[in-house]
């Protein structure tokens, strides 16, 4: 058994913390100030600038070995720049890697934002930039931890910082096989979720998996007169809104069968407060039945993510004879992603309206996430996380997906995976206004930083 822990070094830790934070914030606006945006639109030297910037904080962290690596995805397309950063530990060590992503989303309409999206600004105990959070503080709190240890970090660490995250992560797998030895791990970080609210911790014990698909309504062979044609015929975009109609009952529950539910979350989540961080404008009803966090975490929700037809701008007077629709469905821990995906492209296949001709050209897929919520490294996060905050860790799920994590799983099945991560529910990952407290990043270098000593000493 490790010995109990030893309040001075708990406290010792606690002051380098509060010592470097102060630079640490600078690495993180320099990061911010990239726009590191990873889909092909965007031009991509920016993030191969990124990879160089966080090799170099990686170095001055006090690892020697930092390379830069990437592989072609599975069509051979090149995959984007990810940093491989190792410092062995003392013989005997485990060995911890520390996974992050410093790729960020498109900016979107920039005329949404308070201030220029890659520009970081502090308002009232945030710094808001795109990518302030979502995850290039996962990076900055993996190298904090560093500095907080110094020369005495008693483990192995690798960190793995991925530069393609943001649009699916298509060479993660290939990667893994790859660099299969230099990534191997007894522990595995992964600092890329939530946290339950400022000021309450969250370990996340569960994600759901995503399944993607389109589907096209077709009822023309080509446009004709609206008012020569209409009425006996319904444009295609009314066929596919009435189509989209049947994938909910009337309580706003997903109506598919043969999709996967889960148990209930412990937890709930304040109605009051999701309205206000989900912005839900006054009067409008929230959909589905059972606890938020149920909807949330271990129920399927389906989406309309994208939309294919004639836009205002370019409207005429005729019938629109085809129209699509991108479909996002997030499956709970215990659903097979490939059968979910048949599911749904069965149920829109047996519900076309008046006829219709409807196409489903099946999209990506990802898998769900459940961890064991009683392991020895879990032990071990709670604890370090109960002595940075101050208050005990809520589990959680994510509503959102990390498919990524069930390629670690086939990998390195023996590892124990902790999902950890700096946003909170006011952060706006992939919106206008993205922003990271930063004093939670604070707590979650120093537990970060608690959770490595704390692994070494077991």
């Amino acid at each position: 058994m490790p010995a109990a822990p030893d309040p001075a070094r708990i406290d010792t830790l606690r002051r380098r913390t509060t010592e470097g934070f102060g630079r640490l914030r600078s690495d993180l606006e320099d990061l911010v100030r990239i726009p590191s945006v990873s889909n092909d639109e965007f031009d991509q030297a920016h993030v191969a600038a990124s990879a160089a910037a966080v090799a170099e904080l990686l170095r001055g962290a006090g690892v020697e070995d930092v390379r830069i690596l990437s592989v072609p995805d599975a069509e051979g397309r090149p995959g984007r720049p990810a940093v491989v950063a190792r410092r062995p530990g003392p013989e005997g060590s485990p060995t911890v890697l520390l996974y992050a992503h410093h790729d960020v989303q498109p900016p979107g309409d920039e005329s949404a934002w308070t201030t220029p999206p890659f520009e970081p600004v502090e308002r009232d105990g945030r710094l808001y930039g795109r990518g302030a959070s979502d995850d290039k503080s996962g990076i900055v709190a993996h190298v904090g931890a560093l500095r907080v240890l110094g020369d005495e970090l008693g483990v192995g660490v690798t960190l793995f910082v991925e530069g393609e995250e943001e649009i699916g992560s298509p060479s993660f797998g290939e990667f893994l096989r790859t660099y299969r030895d230099e990534l191997a791990a007894d522990v595995i970080i992964v600092a890329d979720s939530s946290n339950w609210k400022v000021g309450v911790p969250g370990l996340t014990t569960s994600l759901r998996g995503l399944v993607d698909l389109d589907v096209e309504v077709a009822v023309l062979d080509h446009a004709v007169h609206s008012g020569m044609f209409g009425g006996p015929v319904l444009d295609a975009v009314t066929l596919l809104a009435r189509l989209i109609a049947t994938l909910h009952d009337d309580a706003g529950d997903v109506a598919v069968a043969g999709l996967v539910t889960g148990p209930a979350p412990e937890v709930d989540y304040d109605e009051a407060e999701f309205r206000a961080d989900a912005s839900v404008l006054p009067g409008a009803e929230l959909a589905g039945t059972g606890s938020i966090t149920a909807r949330l975490w271990t129920k399927p929700a389906i989406s309309v993510i994208g939309l294919d037809a004639t836009s205002v701008a370019r409207a005429s007077n005729t019938i629109a004879p085809r129209a699509t629709a991108r479909l996002s469905l997030r499956i709970p821990p215990g659903q097979d992603p490939v059968a979910a995906q048949a599911a749904l492209g069965a149920h829109l296949r047996a519900h076309a309206p008046f006829g219709a001709r409807v196409t489903v050209r099946d999209g990506e897929t990802g898998r769900p996430f459940q961890a064991p919520v009683d392991s020895d490294a879990m032990q071990v996060a709670r604890w370090a996380f109960a002595e940075s905050w101050g208050t005990a860790p809520v589990d959680i799920g994510l509503g959102g997906s990390i498919p990524f994590i069930a390629d670690l799983l086939d990998v390195f099945p023996d590892a124990a995976i902790l999902v950890t991560g700096v946003e909170d529910p006011e952060s706006r990952a992939h919106g206008a206004d993205e922003s990271q407290d930063l004093g939670e990043l604070e707590r979650v270098v120093l537990a970060e930083a608690l959770l490595l000593d704390r692994l070494a000493q077991r």
